[in-house]
């Protein structure tokens, strides 16, 4: 029950925090920040326990760390089916992770109606530790929108000059693909139910007769697009900028870090073991709008001037990697691709509070209005210099290892597409190295005084900067906890045990 009492605590902390609002304008942050915490205490008594709930997927044994089911719509086969494996906890791990440092990074930004801002944010938050555990299809699509609202919320009040476009164009890109999936968890639950006289909404079942044939096709396609579209994959991905550079500071950390991941964890969890035959067939598809996300985000980035909206194209970049080695669908590239999505959610969204912090100090996204801040804020350029460096793939650091996997895995299934993919590496190099050099080296501007990162921005830095190094030095720690899942869903699609080694080499 820890992962029901992680999902009431975030969001019975957020109503709090917007009632202690009437008390002192400083009472929201402190409430927020402590419930972060106390959820992250909770979660880490699940870590380290062996996963004693069996349950059949469609015929394979798998094991679960926790499962709740409680009726909830009977007639119609709905229940409140929550489940937390190895994967989902990384997820939600990560979830709280970066709510602890959206809290932070947003401290001194928000300044009006902050308890009505960590409200959203917890709602966020909420949703999306609803997302990585439902497993009633009706359940998941009911925490799919209350993410997105509050979300919309945040940006929408919230964000700077053309908030209430950036706003509105991520909602309808969102909203309308939500209805996509929406469409077809329906006809996906008729067509079970004409097969098997059962109505039901359970995971479980439904992955225990997958359908083939044309339907199933339709029906992959709606779960994909509103999957791709959250990625955000090529060519679904003009919504992210915008919302990225008109966002707050802490609704960019939890956009890049954790909703982009929500789209990859779809995609992993739901589109392939439900409709395994027309996954595979729309495989070589997907891997080529991956490979070309790569390149055409690493190209676009390279031609900002805008911190933030380079910042977003790297992100479309790398959610590339993602989803090339999720469709690739082998040991080494689906290892890769869950390594990538934890390694991206941290290092981008310390880019992210670093554009924040630079905006809120320059009054400016522009670059090249930022020459020489190294030397005013050395602190900061240090900082920026690591995550920098990792995002572009340095050896050592977790975005390596999971590009690297990617890559590694991907070469055999298909050589050309891996090789279009790798050049995305040299193009992410000179972008992120180009950014570096206009606004933390050069010739200082005269005349300003800056105030380098402060301890509380520190203590949020900080973690992440270990939380890279953790992952890139002893990845093993991490695929220990998700191995089993990843063996369990190859195996559903495949039904080939043979194909898994279940170590990393």
């Amino acid at each position: 029950m820890i992962m029901l009492s992680v999902m009431l605590l975030l969001f019975a902390g957020g109503s709090v925090a917007w009632l202690s609002q009437a008390w002192h304008p400083n009472y929201p942050r402190w409430i927020s920040l402590f419930t972060c915490l106390l959820a992250a205490l909770l979660l880490m008594t699940l870590f380290g326990t062996n996963a004693p709930e069996e349950v059949l997927m469609a015929g394979v044994s798998t094991h679960w760390i926790e499962v709740v089911d409680i009726a909830w719509i009977p007639r119609f086969g709905i229940s409140f089916l929550f489940g937390m494996d190895g994967l989902s906890l990384l997820m939600v791990s990560l979830t709280v992770f970066l709510g602890f440092v959206a809290i932070l990074s947003s401290w001194s930004e928000i300044s009006h109606n902050t308890g009505f801002f960590q409200f959203n944010l917890m709602c966020t938050l909420t949703g999306v530790v609803g997302v990585f555990t439902s497993l009633d299809l009706f359940l998941f699509f009911v925490f799919w929108e209350v993410m997105l609202i509050p979300m919309y919320l945040l940006i929408a009040i919230w964000g700077h000059e053309n908030k209430s476009y950036a706003a509105t164009k991520f909602f309808l890109f969102t909203q309308v693909s939500s209805l996509l999936m929406l469409i077809a968890i329906l006809g996906l639950v008729l067509a079970n139910s004409f097969v098997t006289g059962i109505v039901t909404f359970s995971y479980f079942d439904l992955l225990a007769h997958s359908l083939s044939g044309d339907l199933a096709w339709y029906l992959m396609l709606g779960f994909f697009v509103a999957f791709v579209v959250k990625l955000p994959g090529f060519p679904f991905h003009s919504w992210l900028p915008d919302a990225h550079t008109q966002a707050p500071t802490a609704a960019s950390v939890l956009l890049a870090g954790i909703l982009l991941k929500t789209g990859a964890y779809g995609l992993l969890r739901f589109t392939i073991p439900l409709f395994p035959e027309a996954s595979m067939e729309l495989a070589p598809i997907a891997m080529l709008l991956g490979a070309v996300g790569i390149v055409y985000g690493a190209l676009l980035a390279f031609a900002q001037t805008d911190f933030k909206r380079l910042v977003a194209y790297s992100s479309v970049s790398h959610m590339g990697f993602v989803l090339l080695g999720i469709y690739a669908w082998t040991e080494l590239t689906i290892q890769g691709s869950v390594l990538q999505m934890v390694a991206h959610g941290i290092s981008t969204a310390a880019l992210f509070m670093t554009a924040g912090a630079l905006q809120q100090r320059l009054h400016t996204r522009d670059m090249r209005e930022m020459s020489g801040l190294w030397q005013e804020m050395p602190r900061m350029g240090a900082i920026a210099m690591f995550f920098i460096v990792a995002s572009l793939g340095m050896p050592g650091l977790g975005n390596f290892v999971g590009e690297f996997l990617i890559l590694m895995g991907a070469f055999p299934v298909n050589t050309p597409l891996t090789i279009l993919a790798a050049l995305g590496l040299i193009t992410g190099a000179v972008y992120a190295l180009i950014a570096m050099q206009r606004v933390f080296q050069g010739t200082p501007v005269s005349n300003r005084t800056l105030v380098d990162f402060d301890g509380r921005e520190l203590t949020a830095m900080i973690p992440m900067m270990l939380g890279l190094l953790w992952l890139g030095l002893y990845p093993q720690s991490f695929l220990d906890l998700v191995n089993p899942v990843l063996a369990s869903l190859h195996l559903v699609t495949t039904g080939d045990p043979t194909l898994w080694i279940g170590r990393m080499p």
